[in-house]
C-alpha cells in the first residue's frame, strides 16, 4: 500500500497532460486571432479593389 501511494504522489503524467491542453488552447487563440485579422485586412483591401472598378467603369 505504501508503495502504491508512493507512486501515486510522484505521478506528474496528469498534469503534463494539463500543460499541454494549455499550449493547444493558446495556439489556437493565437491562429484565431490571427486569421481575424488577416480576414479584416483582406476585406478591406477588396472593397478598396471594388470601390476602384466601380469608379473606372463610370
Amino acid at each position: 500500500m505504501k508503495n502504491l501511494l508512493k507512486r501515486f504522489k510522484n505521478d506528474e503524467s496528469g498534469a503534463t497532460a494539463i500543460e499541454y491542453g494549455l499550449i493547444a488552447a493558446l495556439i489556437g487563440v493565437v491562429i484565431i486571432a490571427g486569421a481575424s485579422a488577416v480576414g479584416s485586412s483582406l476585406n478591406a483591401k477588396f472593397n478598396e479593389i471594388s470601390t476602384s472598378v466601380d469608379s473606372a467603369g463610370s
